[in-house]
């Protein structure tokens, strides 16, 4: 027996002691407590665990040994044992938390429906700071496990750069409330490189220097050379996807970004557009027009724009790829306050695209928003909906329009 080991069976031996001694003076609840002490200083959360519930155990009159299921506990010990149970759980991924641990401190929270520590805990990630398999690790527990789905697509963004971040993006959950500030953070990413990529590249032509806070249609404005011989000065296919996801956008200064994109996209030679899906057939023309209105400009234009692209009522039969015109229209109306336009157009197009496939407000909510229960009902009606016919003229009957 080596000395390391000698001197841990003699720690042990002291441990086992303490225990005993603890037993003698102050009862089973000391000794329990004596134990959690010297547990909540080590590095096992298990025992730790097993500690703190023995010792609940012993408060509540219950027999020390653990019971193999709380089915069989008498009431009111059963409600009782549960609630500490969910306390030390608690404590104990408090406890790893407070170590520093995030992923050691997830199997309990998780067992009591907490996300909102590990999330935090995750929001100031530092990823330079990590070592690489525990970020991996981190990265996988905030969006394969929905525990924070936007900081986990920033720490794949900030560490793995744009195609990773791309490609995550699609795996997010369909929560706009998630994808819009992700979406957001890539507009950026992608805007930063490619301005920064732009001026480089004016710079090295021996032309002036262009200043440092001139934006890129600034540096593509009488600089047409940028795109000769089929040149870019970015990945396009990285391009073409972040333009794809700007309808999502709420701040205007990064819908501005966005447009910004698309005024260098739609320079690039035919040789490295991407093609659009209805209505973004033309990529890069067809966001303009939508992102621009977002932004106050040319909105009626806009809406005749995408209204022109609208298949004929009905037509779509059960393909709903072929109501993504009226969906994008409907999505358009909306984000500009003008529902009443958007509600007959809903009711026509839209009817029986299932709410969960839709990319845009339905029917219901369009109608609810708007404060126009009479408009749905006439809709309802007309469209043999008794459910939502029987709600809209309930809402009525209160005073609700």
């Amino acid at each position: 027996m080596n000395d390391a080991t000698l001197k841990d069976r003699v720690d042990d031996d002291l441990v086992f002691e303490e225990l005993d001694r603890a037993l003698a003076e102050g009862g089973p609840i000391a000794a329990a407590d004596r134990l959690i002490a010297r547990l909540d200083s080590g590095d096992d959360p298990r025992a730790l665990l097993d500690a703190l519930l023995l010792k609940a155990r012993l408060e509540l009159g219950l027999p020390a040994l653990p019971p193999s299921g709380l089915s069989g506990l008498p009431e009111p010990q059963r409600s009782r044992y549960e609630d500490r149970y969910i306390e030390a759980l608690r404590a104990v991924g408090r406890k790893r938390l407070e170590a520093g641990d995030i992923l050691g401190c997830w199997p309990y929270f998780r067992a009591i429906g907490e996300k909102e520590p590990v999330a935090e805990a995750i929001e100031a990630v530092d990823p330079a700071a990590t070592d690489a398999q525990v970020l991996g690790n981190l990265m996988e527990l905030a969006l394969q496990h929905g525990v924070n789905p936007r900081r986990g697509f920033e720490l794949v963004l900030e560490s793995y750069g744009p195609c990773s971040a791309i490609t995550a993006f699609e795996q997010l959950p369909p929560d706009e409330e998630i994808r819009a500030p992700c979406a957001d953070r890539l507009v950026r990413h992608l805007h930063d490189q490619l301005r920064y990529s732009l001026r480089v590249e004016i710079s090295r032509s021996g032309r002036p220097e262009p200043p440092e806070s001139a934006s890129i249609p600034e540096l593509l404005e009488g600089n047409d050379w940028l795109f000769d011989d089929d040149s870019y000065h970015i990945d396009t296919s990285h391009l073409a996807a972040v333009v794809r996801m700007s309808p999502l956008l709420r701040d205007p200064e990064t819908i501005r970004l966005a447009v910004s994109l698309t005024e260098y996209g739609r320079r690039l030679s035919d040789r490295h557009r991407y093609e659009g899906d209805p209505p973004f057939e033309l990529l890069y023309e067809d966001h303009a027009i939508y992102l621009r209105a977002l932004l106050g400009e040319d909105e009626d234009a806009a809406v005749a724009h995408f209204r022109a692209k609208l298949s004929a009522p009905g037509s779509h039969g059960n393909d709903l790829a072929a109501t993504l015109p009226a969906q994008i229209l409907v999505r358009l109306l909306d984000r500009l306050g003008r529902r009443e336009e958007a509600i007959p157009l809903a009711a026509e197009h839209l009817r029986g695209v299932p709410e969960t496939m839709l990319l845009c407000p339905g029917l219901v909510q369009l109608c609810r928003e708007a404060d126009r229960p009479d408009l749905l009902a006439r809709f309802a009606r007309s469209g043999g909906d008794l459910v939502s016919y029987a709600a809209a003229i309930a809402q009525r009957s209160h005073g609700g329009g």
